[in-house]
């Protein structure tokens, strides 16, 4: 993607090096461990999630990629290239998006791409270009010219992660990209992130949403007080967990509490209740087994249900066995 834009003093890519190798990084803000010997390897072609309770190092792992801070030990790569011994070299090959965009308002979106593809050291023609290309790949081109003042918030959030394109980055670094959207337009930042990985872009994304993680990384690392904890492709995690999940819903709210306490018995922790979507669930051992039970008690009590069924753990509920806290 975009690799007539490429800097010609950056080396060729060499495809066994991952994009990412951390090994034991460590950084202190006094006595509070935010990275406490953390070991990650994101491989390329690929969107790696980074996930963790707040407080976990999340942000201060991504802040370290950035060369934002430089972490107290350890060592840390990014495509093989030393954050520490040679921060500006890593600053060329990684783009960055936060949780706002950061985009002016009185520019156009075309104008706002140029401007940034100048910073890099573009001449004019190779920055409309840049703008012009990437306009195309988040699907703004036929908004561009228009004032970012009268765009939704979605298309301003679009065109920062454009932004952070024009200098054609290795890898792309998201922090919480669709924090605040809502899910129309998550769902369309979700398909330009896909669309950008198929274009050669290496992705490390943070998120506070399980759902986002199980949908576009191929890879996920949970981290909790600066550790890797665990790590696999989605479907690896959800299979460590070893259990089935019940689900209830019914049809009346006011029976969930009777149904909660024919759940408890037959779960390995307490049940989780959701009163507005009127479900109830529970991790169990030898779920179609434990399904035959609940169906006859349930016959037995007379409650009347919309649904009920055995499934796989969710990646929420992977996440809280791993963190025992929510996402």
């Amino acid at each position: 993607m975009l690799s007539y834009m490429s800097s010609p003093t950056i080396r060729a890519v060499d495809l066994d090096t991952p994009i990412i190798q951390a090994t034991g990084v460590t950084r202190s803000f006094g006595d509070v461990h935010a990275l406490d010997g953390i070991d990650l390897v994101a491989r390329r072609g690929q969107v790696t999630a980074l996930l963790g309770p707040n407080g976990a190092g999340k942000t201060t792992f991504v802040k370290a990629v950035a060369t934002l801070l430089e972490p107290d030990g350890g060592e840390l790569l990014v495509d093989g290239v030393d954050v520490r011994k040679d921060p500006r070299r890593v600053r060329r090959l990684i783009g960055l998006a936060g949780q706002s965009a950061a985009v002016e308002p009185a520019l156009t979106g075309r104008e706002n791409l140029e401007m940034v593809a100048r910073l890099f050291g573009h001449r004019p023609t190779e920055a409309r270009a840049a703008a012009s290309a990437v306009l195309e790949e988040i699907d703004l081109t036929a908004d561009g010219d228009r004032p970012v003042k009268d765009y939704s918030g979605g298309m301003r959030r679009r065109l920062d992660l454009g932004a952070s394109l024009v200098g054609a980055p290795r890898l792309l670094l998201l922090d919480e990209p669709t924090t605040g959207l809502d899910p129309r337009t998550r769902l369309g930042l979700w398909a330009s992130i896909r669309a950008l990985v198929q274009g050669g872009t290496d992705v490390l994304l943070t998120t506070q949403y399980l759902e986002e993680a199980d949908q576009l990384a191929d890879h996920v690392v949970i981290i909790d007080h600066g550790r890797v904890i665990a790590d696999g492709t989605p479907t690896e995690l959800k299979a460590q967990a070893g259990q089935d999940v019940i689900e209830v819903r019914v049809r009346d709210e006011h029976n969930l509490e009777a149904v909660g306490a024919l759940l408890a018995p037959l779960g390995t922790e307490p049940p989780r209740v959701d009163v507005p979507a009127r479900r109830a669930t529970v991790p169990v051992m030898n779920g179609t087994d434990r399904l035959g039970e609940l169906i006859r008690l349930v016959a037995e009590h007379d409650i009347a249900l919309d649904d009920i069924g055995v499934r796989r753990p969710t990646l929420d509920e992977v996440f809280l066995a791993l963190t025992g806290a929510p996402q």
